[in-house]
């Protein structure tokens, strides 16, 4: 299984609020497109952050937070193109200038201090 499906596999698990949307993802989609089902993870986290759900988006965010980590290219590649850069979009409040660990990244995950 490549790395960006099973990312996508792994927040699902991760995640469980994402089941519904994962099936009907890959019944339109007649699979996984890593790319294509993080538009939906984006307005869903953003939407959680928005309604004060306190756990939800936390859930998210610690675990990209966790495969940004690992430094596997293709997970990288989905997390910045379709996450950080596509919450910008959904959401500015969320996101700000990256500090270390991620450096050769433009954007990070904007932290709540009690996340860690």
């Amino acid at each position: 299984m490549e790395r960006d499906v099973q990312l996508v596999r792994d927040l699902v698990a991760a995640s469980p609020g994402f089941a519904d949307l994962f099936d009907a993802h890959v019944f339109n989609e007649h699979g996984v497109l890593s790319h294509v089902f993080f538009w939906d993870v984006v307005q869903e986290t953003v939407a959680s952050f928005l309604r004060g759900d306190e756990t939800d988006w936390r859930v998210t965010l610690r675990f990209l937070e966790g495969q940004l980590r690992l430094d596997v290219p293709e997970v990288t590649q989905v997390i910045v193109t379709s996450f950080l850069f596509k919450s910008a979009v959904a959401g500015p409040a969320w996101i700000r200038p990256c500090q270390p660990p991620w450096p050769h990244h433009e954007r990070a995950i904007h932290r709540d201090p009690t996340i860690r």
